[in-house]
């Protein structure tokens, strides 16, 4: 899969970057905030985006929005450590393919992936 990484924390970036190539997956763009992640996926129509919810300018629940307006059916799972039911059910209402919760597992990682990609 072509993935979009969407997150502020360079560290973060670069350990999902490593567990997506050791899965096989090719990250094809990073962005740090709202409107690059949105540049990014006009320009690089990944198949699949990793947004984090707390960004700099917008929040990663905006960015799904802006998201499932250019492409509702874009895959996109939220990684965040933000644990709460009204978010959740905004990022449900909003479609989102699967929720993360930071830290999580290389297992955890490669079990979500095995579900986004149909496996």
């Amino acid at each position: 899969m072509k993935i979009l990484l969407v997150e502020d924390n360079a560290l973060t970036r670069f350990t999902m970057k490593a567990m997506l190539s050791r899965l096989g997956h090719e990250v094809v763009a990073e962005a740090e905030d709202g409107e690059n992640a949105v540049r990014c996926f006009k320009e690089f129509k990944p198949d699949a985006v990793f947004l984090d919810l707390i960004l700099p300018g917008k929040s990663g629940v905006e960015i799904l929005a802006d998201l499932r307006a250019l492409d509702p059916a874009a895959k996109v799972v939220v990684i965040t450590a933000v644990e709460q039911d009204e978010i959740d059910r905004r990022l449900a209402d909003k479609g989102v393919d699967s929720i993360l919760r930071k830290p999580f597992s290389f297992e955890e990682f490669k079990t979500m992936m095995r579900t986004l990609a149909g496996e």
